[in-house]
Protein backbone atom coordinates (compact mmCIF):
# COMPACT_ATOMS: atom_id res chain seq x y z
CA UNK A 1 0.00 0.00 0.00
CA UNK A 2 1.56 3.32 -0.59
CA UNK A 3 0.97 5.95 2.14
CA UNK A 4 -0.23 8.78 0.27
CA UNK A 5 -4.33 9.55 -0.35
CA UNK A 6 -5.30 9.02 -4.34
CA UNK A 7 -5.54 12.44 -5.52
CA UNK A 8 -8.97 11.46 -7.34
CA UNK A 9 -10.14 11.15 -4.08
CA UNK A 10 -9.31 14.94 -2.80
CA UNK A 11 -12.31 16.18 -4.30
CA UNK A 12 -14.67 14.06 -2.58
CA UNK A 13 -12.90 14.63 0.68
CA UNK A 14 -13.31 18.39 0.29
CA UNK A 15 -16.98 18.26 -0.58
CA UNK A 16 -17.25 16.14 2.48
CA UNK A 17 -15.68 18.65 4.26
CA UNK A 18 -17.53 21.95 3.31
CA UNK A 19 -20.47 20.13 3.79
CA UNK A 20 -19.75 19.07 7.35
CA UNK A 21 -19.26 22.27 7.87
CA UNK A 22 -21.47 24.45 6.38
CA UNK A 23 -25.05 22.16 6.34
CA UNK A 24 -24.51 19.57 9.15
CA UNK A 25 -22.62 21.21 11.94
CA UNK A 26 -25.36 24.52 12.23
CA UNK A 27 -28.21 21.74 12.57
CA UNK A 28 -26.57 19.42 14.48
CA UNK A 29 -27.91 20.65 17.87
CA UNK A 30 -31.18 21.59 16.60
CA UNK A 31 -31.80 17.49 15.73
CA UNK A 32 -29.93 16.07 18.60
CA UNK A 33 -32.39 17.93 20.91
CA UNK A 34 -35.63 16.80 18.92
CA UNK A 35 -34.93 13.15 18.92
CA UNK A 36 -37.04 11.03 16.12
CA UNK A 37 -37.82 14.41 14.42
CA UNK A 38 -36.57 13.77 11.00
CA UNK A 39 -33.58 15.91 9.32
CA UNK A 40 -35.39 17.33 6.05
CA UNK A 41 -32.22 19.16 5.03
CA UNK A 42 -30.78 15.28 4.45
CA UNK A 43 -33.24 15.07 1.31
CA UNK A 44 -31.42 17.61 -0.64
CA UNK A 45 -27.82 16.68 0.54
CA UNK A 46 -28.77 13.04 -0.08
CA UNK A 47 -30.03 14.12 -3.81
CA UNK A 48 -26.30 15.38 -4.50
CA UNK A 49 -25.42 12.64 -3.50
CA UNK A 50 -26.85 10.66 -5.78
CA UNK A 51 -25.34 12.54 -8.12
CA UNK A 52 -21.67 12.04 -7.28
CA UNK A 53 -22.36 8.53 -7.05
CA UNK A 54 -23.96 8.01 -10.58
CA UNK A 55 -20.57 9.18 -11.96
CA UNK A 56 -18.53 7.25 -10.16
CA UNK A 57 -19.05 4.75 -7.06
CA UNK A 58 -15.78 5.58 -5.27
CA UNK A 59 -16.93 8.96 -4.91
CA UNK A 60 -19.69 8.70 -2.21
CA UNK A 61 -19.01 10.61 0.17
CA UNK A 62 -21.94 8.80 2.15
CA UNK A 63 -21.96 5.41 4.11
CA UNK A 64 -22.14 2.82 1.88
CA UNK A 65 -24.49 2.33 -1.69
CA UNK A 66 -25.80 -0.76 -3.11
CA UNK A 67 -24.02 -1.63 -5.83
CA UNK A 68 -20.69 -0.30 -5.02
CA UNK A 69 -19.27 -2.97 -3.74
CA UNK A 70 -18.07 -5.06 -6.66
CA UNK A 71 -14.82 -4.15 -8.28
CA UNK A 72 -13.59 -6.25 -11.21
CA UNK A 73 -10.55 -8.18 -11.06
CA UNK A 74 -8.07 -6.98 -13.53
CA UNK A 75 -4.90 -7.81 -11.43
CA UNK A 76 -3.64 -3.63 -11.33
CA UNK A 77 -4.43 -2.14 -7.86
CA UNK A 78 -7.86 -0.08 -6.97
CA UNK A 79 -8.55 2.04 -4.62
CA UNK A 80 -11.98 2.10 -5.33
CA UNK A 81 -15.49 2.40 -3.42
CA UNK A 82 -14.54 0.87 -0.29
CA UNK A 83 -12.13 3.57 0.38
CA UNK A 84 -14.01 6.72 -0.87
CA UNK A 85 -16.71 5.57 1.22
CA UNK A 86 -14.97 5.52 4.39
CA UNK A 87 -12.82 8.96 3.40
CA UNK A 88 -16.17 10.43 2.93
CA UNK A 89 -17.81 9.39 6.09
CA UNK A 90 -14.79 10.68 8.30
CA UNK A 91 -15.75 14.02 6.64
CA UNK A 92 -19.03 13.55 6.99
CA UNK A 93 -18.59 12.74 10.76
CA UNK A 94 -16.28 15.39 10.88
CA UNK A 95 -19.75 17.36 10.72
CA UNK A 96 -22.15 14.93 12.67
CA UNK A 97 -22.26 11.07 12.62
CA UNK A 98 -26.22 10.91 13.51
CA UNK A 99 -26.67 12.64 10.42
CA UNK A 100 -24.39 10.54 8.44
CA UNK A 101 -26.45 7.64 9.51
CA UNK A 102 -29.44 9.22 8.83
CA UNK A 103 -28.82 9.81 5.13
CA UNK A 104 -30.86 8.12 2.43
CA UNK A 105 -29.79 5.39 0.52
CA UNK A 106 -26.73 5.81 2.30
CA UNK A 107 -27.42 2.97 5.23
CA UNK A 108 -25.44 0.13 6.56
CA UNK A 109 -27.65 -2.14 4.68
CA UNK A 110 -26.47 -1.10 1.40
CA UNK A 111 -22.85 -2.34 2.42
CA UNK A 112 -24.19 -6.04 3.23
CA UNK A 113 -26.20 -6.10 0.15
CA UNK A 114 -22.85 -4.82 -1.62
CA UNK A 115 -20.83 -7.34 -0.38
CA UNK A 116 -22.53 -10.29 -0.86
CA UNK A 117 -25.57 -10.00 -3.16
CA UNK A 118 -25.54 -11.40 -6.95
CA UNK A 119 -25.77 -9.38 -9.94
CA UNK A 120 -29.73 -9.36 -10.77
CA UNK A 121 -30.14 -8.65 -6.94
CA UNK A 122 -27.72 -5.58 -7.01
CA UNK A 123 -29.82 -4.24 -9.55
CA UNK A 124 -32.83 -5.13 -8.10
CA UNK A 125 -32.08 -3.22 -5.03
CA UNK A 126 -30.34 -0.51 -7.01
CA UNK A 127 -31.16 2.97 -5.08
CA UNK A 128 -33.42 1.40 -2.03
CA UNK A 129 -32.22 2.65 1.34
CA UNK A 130 -31.18 -0.42 3.83
CA UNK A 131 -31.20 -0.78 7.17
CA UNK A 132 -29.58 -3.74 8.68
CA UNK A 133 -31.08 -5.90 11.52
CA UNK A 134 -28.79 -8.42 13.45
CA UNK A 135 -29.26 -7.52 17.25
CA UNK A 136 -31.95 -9.40 19.23
CA UNK A 137 -33.16 -9.27 23.04
CA UNK A 138 -30.80 -12.12 23.46
CA UNK A 139 -28.36 -11.93 21.36
CA UNK A 140 -25.63 -8.77 20.97
CA UNK A 141 -22.54 -8.69 19.80
CA UNK A 142 -22.28 -12.61 19.43
CA UNK A 143 -24.25 -12.96 15.88
CA UNK A 144 -24.37 -16.47 15.61
CA UNK A 145 -26.34 -16.82 18.79
CA UNK A 146 -29.51 -15.32 16.46
CA UNK A 147 -32.95 -16.76 16.82
CA UNK A 148 -34.72 -15.10 14.25
CA UNK A 149 -35.79 -18.05 12.31
CA UNK A 150 -37.04 -18.19 8.45
CA UNK A 151 -38.39 -21.43 7.09
CA UNK A 152 -38.71 -22.21 3.65
CA UNK A 153 -42.19 -22.22 2.49
CA UNK A 154 -42.82 -22.40 -1.54
CA UNK A 155 -41.03 -19.41 -3.32
CA UNK A 156 -40.86 -17.81 0.04
CA UNK A 157 -39.23 -17.88 3.22
CA UNK A 158 -41.41 -16.80 6.89
CA UNK A 159 -39.24 -15.07 8.96
CA UNK A 160 -39.91 -15.02 12.69
CA UNK A 161 -38.59 -13.27 15.53
CA UNK A 162 -37.34 -9.67 16.90
CA UNK A 163 -34.87 -7.19 16.15
CA UNK A 164 -33.21 -4.24 18.03
CA UNK A 165 -31.06 -1.75 17.43
CA UNK A 166 -31.76 -1.33 13.62
CA UNK A 167 -30.13 2.13 12.69
CA UNK A 168 -32.63 3.89 9.86
CA UNK A 169 -34.79 0.95 11.06
CA UNK A 170 -37.98 2.74 10.51
CA UNK A 171 -37.16 5.58 7.52
CA UNK A 172 -35.15 3.03 5.59
CA UNK A 173 -36.71 1.42 2.24
CA UNK A 174 -35.70 -2.18 3.53
CA UNK A 175 -34.21 -4.00 5.93
CA UNK A 176 -31.76 -6.49 5.62
CA UNK A 177 -32.42 -9.63 8.60
CA UNK A 178 -30.29 -11.78 9.68
CA UNK A 179 -32.48 -15.17 10.49
CA UNK A 180 -31.00 -19.01 10.82
CA UNK A 181 -32.36 -21.69 8.72
CA UNK A 182 -32.03 -24.54 11.41
CA UNK A 183 -31.63 -23.64 14.93
CA UNK A 184 -30.19 -26.54 15.15
CA UNK A 185 -27.16 -26.18 13.02
CA UNK A 186 -25.57 -23.06 14.84
CA UNK A 187 -23.48 -20.40 12.83
CA UNK A 188 -23.76 -21.98 9.25
CA UNK A 189 -27.52 -21.90 8.78
CA UNK A 190 -27.91 -18.06 9.16
CA UNK A 191 -28.51 -16.21 5.99
CA UNK A 192 -29.60 -12.47 5.32
CA UNK A 193 -33.00 -11.46 3.76
CA UNK A 194 -33.87 -8.14 2.36
CA UNK A 195 -37.59 -7.71 3.91
CA UNK A 196 -39.03 -4.53 2.13
CA UNK A 197 -41.15 -2.09 4.39
CA UNK A 198 -44.78 -2.48 3.94
CA UNK A 199 -44.58 -6.60 3.99
CA UNK A 200 -47.28 -8.46 6.07
CA UNK A 201 -45.62 -9.36 9.11
CA UNK A 202 -43.12 -6.88 9.51
CA UNK A 203 -43.99 -4.05 12.04
CA UNK A 204 -42.33 -1.47 13.81
CA UNK A 205 -42.28 -1.68 17.98
CA UNK A 206 -40.74 0.98 19.10
CA UNK A 207 -38.18 3.70 18.53
CA UNK A 208 -35.02 3.80 21.25
CA UNK A 209 -34.02 7.05 22.93
CA UNK A 210 -30.12 7.21 22.95
CA UNK A 211 -27.40 8.41 24.34
CA UNK A 212 -25.74 9.87 21.36
CA UNK A 213 -26.69 9.86 17.50
CA UNK A 214 -29.98 11.04 18.18
CA UNK A 215 -30.78 12.40 14.62
CA UNK A 216 -30.37 8.85 13.10
CA UNK A 217 -33.77 6.45 14.38
CA UNK A 218 -32.86 3.54 15.85
CA UNK A 219 -36.20 1.15 15.74
CA UNK A 220 -37.00 -2.38 17.13
CA UNK A 221 -38.70 -4.55 14.69
CA UNK A 222 -41.19 -7.57 15.38
CA UNK A 223 -41.12 -10.43 12.43
CA UNK A 224 -44.50 -12.42 12.61
CA UNK A 225 -44.91 -14.89 10.02
CA UNK A 226 -43.58 -12.60 7.22
CA UNK A 227 -43.65 -13.79 4.30
CA UNK A 228 -40.46 -12.82 2.52
CA UNK A 229 -39.84 -13.74 -1.53
CA UNK A 230 -37.07 -16.85 -1.88
CA UNK A 231 -35.32 -14.61 -4.15
CA UNK A 232 -34.40 -11.98 -1.20
CA UNK A 233 -32.24 -14.32 -0.09
CA UNK A 234 -28.35 -12.82 -0.12
CA UNK A 235 -26.05 -15.49 -1.33
CA UNK A 236 -26.57 -18.75 -1.30
CA UNK A 237 -29.53 -20.55 -0.38
CA UNK A 238 -27.58 -23.64 0.92
CA UNK A 239 -26.22 -24.64 4.23
CA UNK A 240 -22.60 -24.98 4.18
CA UNK A 241 -21.34 -26.39 7.40
CA UNK A 242 -17.72 -26.14 6.21
CA UNK A 243 -18.00 -22.47 4.80
CA UNK A 244 -20.10 -21.72 7.93
CA UNK A 245 -20.46 -18.26 8.49
CA UNK A 246 -18.38 -16.70 6.89
CA UNK A 247 -20.71 -15.83 3.62
CA UNK A 248 -22.76 -13.13 5.70
CA UNK A 249 -19.82 -12.35 8.09
CA UNK A 250 -18.31 -11.00 4.59
CA UNK A 251 -20.55 -7.79 5.50
CA UNK A 252 -18.21 -6.72 8.27
CA UNK A 253 -15.01 -6.96 6.58
CA UNK A 254 -16.35 -4.25 4.73
CA UNK A 255 -18.71 -2.09 7.63
CA UNK A 256 -16.09 -2.59 10.17
CA UNK A 257 -13.37 -0.13 8.18
CA UNK A 258 -16.42 2.13 7.66
CA UNK A 259 -17.79 1.96 11.04
CA UNK A 260 -13.71 3.44 12.26
CA UNK A 261 -13.65 5.75 9.90
CA UNK A 262 -16.56 7.51 11.25
CA UNK A 263 -15.02 7.25 14.98
CA UNK A 264 -12.09 8.63 13.34
CA UNK A 265 -13.93 11.87 11.90
CA UNK A 266 -15.34 12.22 15.07
CA UNK A 267 -12.48 12.37 17.29
CA UNK A 268 -11.26 14.32 14.44
CA UNK A 269 -13.56 17.32 15.07
CA UNK A 270 -12.87 17.24 19.05
CA UNK A 271 -8.70 17.19 18.61
CA UNK A 272 -9.17 20.21 16.22
CA UNK A 273 -11.30 21.77 18.69
CA UNK A 274 -9.78 21.74 21.51
CA UNK A 275 -6.44 22.96 20.02
CA UNK A 276 -8.60 25.52 18.92
CA UNK A 277 -9.93 26.78 22.47
CA UNK A 278 -6.32 26.11 23.83
CA UNK A 279 -4.86 28.25 20.69
CA UNK A 280 -4.00 31.28 23.48
CA UNK A 281 -2.98 29.28 25.90
CA UNK A 282 -0.33 26.77 24.14
CA UNK A 283 1.93 26.76 21.20
CA UNK A 284 3.19 23.37 19.42
CA UNK A 285 6.07 22.39 18.34
CA UNK A 286 6.71 19.00 17.05
CA UNK A 287 9.94 19.02 16.94
CA UNK A 288 10.67 19.41 20.82
CA UNK A 289 10.75 16.33 22.95
CA UNK A 290 7.14 15.39 24.81
CA UNK A 291 8.84 14.79 27.99
CA UNK A 292 9.66 18.53 27.40
CA UNK A 293 6.23 19.92 26.67
CA UNK A 294 3.73 21.02 29.59
CA UNK A 295 0.99 18.25 30.65
CA UNK A 296 -1.66 19.51 28.45
CA UNK A 297 0.49 20.11 25.20
CA UNK A 298 1.87 16.09 26.02
CA UNK A 299 -1.25 15.15 26.31
CA UNK A 300 -2.77 16.71 23.23
CA UNK A 301 0.20 15.46 21.27
CA UNK A 302 -0.28 11.37 21.79
CA UNK A 303 -3.94 11.49 21.03
CA UNK A 304 -2.96 12.92 17.29
CA UNK A 305 -0.71 10.13 17.15
CA UNK A 306 -3.28 7.57 18.43
CA UNK A 307 -5.46 9.13 15.75
CA UNK A 308 -3.12 9.02 13.46
CA UNK A 309 -1.99 5.11 13.51
CA UNK A 310 -6.31 4.83 14.00
CA UNK A 311 -6.64 6.52 10.41
CA UNK A 312 -3.76 4.70 8.02
CA UNK A 313 -5.08 1.19 9.49
CA UNK A 314 -9.35 1.98 8.50
CA UNK A 315 -7.28 2.82 5.01
CA UNK A 316 -5.52 -0.05 5.12
CA UNK A 317 -8.46 -2.34 5.44
CA UNK A 318 -10.42 -0.20 3.20
CA UNK A 319 -7.62 -0.38 0.67
CA UNK A 320 -7.35 -4.41 1.03
CA UNK A 321 -11.45 -4.53 0.27
CA UNK A 322 -10.96 -2.56 -2.48
CA UNK A 323 -8.51 -5.01 -3.90
CA UNK A 324 -10.26 -8.36 -3.19
CA UNK A 325 -7.71 -9.33 -0.38
CA UNK A 326 -8.50 -10.89 2.54
CA UNK A 327 -8.95 -8.33 5.57
CA UNK A 328 -11.20 -10.07 8.44
CA UNK A 329 -7.69 -9.50 10.65
CA UNK A 330 -7.38 -6.36 9.76
CA UNK A 331 -11.25 -4.78 9.45
CA UNK A 332 -11.11 -6.07 12.86
CA UNK A 333 -7.90 -4.05 13.90
CA UNK A 334 -8.99 -0.94 12.32
CA UNK A 335 -12.30 -0.92 14.10
CA UNK A 336 -10.80 -1.92 17.46
CA UNK A 337 -8.56 0.63 17.61
CA UNK A 338 -11.00 3.29 16.34
CA UNK A 339 -13.54 2.44 18.78
CA UNK A 340 -11.26 2.94 21.52
CA UNK A 341 -9.07 5.57 20.43
CA UNK A 342 -12.06 7.52 19.26
CA UNK A 343 -14.10 7.69 22.37
CA UNK A 344 -11.45 8.17 24.82
CA UNK A 345 -10.02 11.66 22.69
CA UNK A 346 -13.82 12.93 22.77
CA UNK A 347 -14.13 12.05 26.37
CA UNK A 348 -10.57 13.80 26.95
CA UNK A 349 -10.99 16.58 24.80
CA UNK A 350 -14.46 17.21 27.04
CA UNK A 351 -12.36 16.98 30.04
CA UNK A 352 -9.01 19.42 28.77
CA UNK A 353 -11.82 22.02 27.87
CA UNK A 354 -13.12 22.13 31.33
CA UNK A 355 -16.72 23.22 32.02
CA UNK A 356 -17.38 24.41 28.17
CA UNK A 357 -16.69 21.08 27.19
CA UNK A 358 -19.55 19.94 29.86
CA UNK A 359 -22.30 22.32 28.19
CA UNK A 360 -24.04 22.25 25.22
CA UNK A 361 -22.21 25.69 24.61
CA UNK A 362 -19.72 23.38 22.52
CA UNK A 363 -20.35 20.42 20.60
CA UNK A 364 -17.54 18.76 22.23
CA UNK A 365 -19.86 17.11 24.50
CA UNK A 366 -22.17 15.68 21.74
CA UNK A 367 -19.38 14.35 20.29
CA UNK A 368 -18.48 12.15 23.50
CA UNK A 369 -21.72 10.96 23.30
CA UNK A 370 -21.90 9.95 19.83
CA UNK A 371 -18.71 8.32 19.87
CA UNK A 372 -19.68 5.87 22.40
CA UNK A 373 -21.74 3.73 19.87
CA UNK A 374 -19.19 3.71 17.39
CA UNK A 375 -16.90 1.39 19.89
CA UNK A 376 -20.32 -0.59 20.27
CA UNK A 377 -21.48 -1.14 17.10
CA UNK A 378 -20.20 -3.87 14.23
CA UNK A 379 -18.81 -5.53 17.21
CA UNK A 380 -17.76 -4.29 20.52
CA UNK A 381 -13.86 -4.15 22.04
CA UNK A 382 -14.18 -7.47 23.55
CA UNK A 383 -15.77 -8.96 20.01
CA UNK A 384 -12.94 -7.68 17.93
CA UNK A 385 -9.67 -8.78 20.02
CA UNK A 386 -11.54 -12.32 20.06
CA UNK A 387 -11.67 -12.30 16.46
CA UNK A 388 -8.31 -10.89 16.06
CA UNK A 389 -6.77 -13.38 17.98
CA UNK A 390 -8.58 -16.20 16.73
CA UNK A 391 -7.08 -14.93 13.02
CA UNK A 392 -3.46 -14.24 15.02
CA UNK A 393 -3.38 -17.94 16.25
CA UNK A 394 -4.87 -19.43 13.39
CA UNK A 395 -7.85 -20.59 15.86
CA UNK A 396 -11.80 -21.83 15.31
CA UNK A 397 -14.47 -19.97 16.85
CA UNK A 398 -14.76 -23.61 18.55
CA UNK A 399 -11.03 -23.65 19.71
CA UNK A 400 -11.07 -20.07 21.24
CA UNK A 401 -14.25 -18.59 22.84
Amino acid sequence: MNIEIPKKFKPLINNAYQVARSTLRPISRKYDRGEHEYPKELDMLAAVLDGFNEGDPANSAGAATTGSGKVEDSGSVKNGANMGVCLGAMEMCYGDTGFLLAMPRQGLGNAAIAAVANDEQLERFKGKWAAMAITEPGCGSDSAAIRTTAKKDGDHYVLNGEKIFVTSGQRADCVVVWATLDPQLGRAAIKSFVVDWGTPGMELARLEKKLGIRASDTAAINFVDCRVPAENLLGSPEIDTKKGFAGVMETFDNTRPLVAAMAIGCAKASLERIKELLEKQMSYDYGKPVDNCSAVEAEIYKMEADWEAAYWLAVKAAWMADNKKANTLEASISKAKAGRVGNYITLRCVELAGSLGYTEDELLEKWARDSKILDIFEGTQQIQQLVIARRVLGLSSKELK
